[in-house]
């Protein structure tokens, strides 16, 4: 059996769509139950799984030996960035992880976890997933840091010869669409084309960056649940990997990268940077993948421009979603 914790999220919706198409299906989904709206719980629709089952139940029955488990993807997690609930997040990202971490090694089941890009911070000290480095970063955000202190907590405890932490860059892709504000811009930006024609950039307030020009490493879903699926069919690796393209990318080139999907002439309006982002922006990520390839993995299947294409013909314009 494999667990998949936040299995009906994003990234864990995609996971198991991979288990599913290798013939997996004895699955288990925890999840935070009361938090789980309608359309979270439609990415499972065509999905085989064994069960859904509540976090802390899992949590519960796993400490006491009711589940014969080979593996643990854990993508269950609060993804806000803007969450001010600071008790809140530590409590879902921090000891959540961390206790299950600790019943995950004690058995000998291998862990897969979501750490997250979010905790390189202003990305002034690098993208350098090398464990040494871990406590060099500081992050902006109670997400950021809530993720990052789970780092350094198996790192202090020589957990990362055993389990996985997974650094995921700025993942898009179908089945995001319960996430609110956090959806990624390729989304929004498709429902703001079909309502306006055009799309909204912010603005930039550093001189090395122009409009538009600010910087990120995109990053597909497909090619985020393969780097994670690497992992899974090599579980003699432990360590934490950053889960990116290794190639930063201008917002005007996903910008031109959407209308060029939707076969629409780019029309792009810069609007300021809003206060609350303002000590909290990063104008540049790219993913270090130099460990990621170090450790075997070949590379990403899909460039901005062919994700994006795949992504918004593929499902925004038909409103499929992950399985048809």
């Amino acid at each position: 059996m494999i667990a998949v914790t936040g299995g009906a999220g994003f990234i864990g919706s995609g996971i198991i769509w991979e288990l599913n198409r290798i013939g997996l299906t004895d699955i288990l989904v925890p999840e935070e139950m009361d938090r789980l709206g309608v359309e979270k719980k439609a990415n499972l629709r065509n999905l085989k799984i064994n069960r859904l089952i509540d976090h802390y139940e899992f949590l519960k029955g796993f400490e006491n030996g009711d589940f014969n488990l080979d593996c643990i993807f854990h993508l269950g997690a609060c993804s806000a960035t803007t969450e001010t609930d600071r008790n809140y997040i530590m409590a879902t990202n921090y000891e959540y992880t961390r206790r299950l971490a600790s019943i995950a090694t004690e058995k000998g089941v291998r862990l897969i976890y979501a750490s997250s890009a979010a905790t390189y911070g202003d990305g002034s000290k690098g993208f350098s997933d090398q464990e040494s480095l871990l406590k060099n970063f500081t992050p902006m955000n109670y997400y950021g840091e809530s993720k990052h202190l789970f780092d350094l907590w198996a790192l202090e405890n020589g957990l990362f010869k055993e389990i996985v932490g997974l650094k995921y860059f700025n993942v898009y892709g179908p089945n995001e669409y319960h996430k609110g504000d956090m959806r990624s811009f390729i989304i929004r930006a498709f429902e703001l084309i079909g309502d306006t024609g055009g799309l909204r950039l912010f603005k930039s307030e550093n001189p090395d960056y122009s409009d538009g020009g600010q910087k990120r490493d995109f990053i597909y879903l497909k090619d985020a649940v393969d780097i994670t699926m690497f992992f899974y069919d090599h579980p003699s690796i432990g360590g934490i990997y950053n889960a990116g393209t290794g190639m930063a990318r201008t917002w005007n080139d996903l910008a031109l990268a959407i209308f060029d999907a939707l076969k629409k002439e780019a029309k792009i309006n810069y609007i300021p940077l809003p206060d609350v982002l303002k000590d909290q922006y990063q104008y540049y990520t790219e993913a270090d993948i130099s460990k990621l390839e170090k450790a075997g993995y070949g590379g990403c299947n899909y460039t901005l421009e062919d994700g994006v294409a795949d992504y918004i013909t593929g499902y925004l314009n038909s409103n499929r979603r992950l399985i048809p």
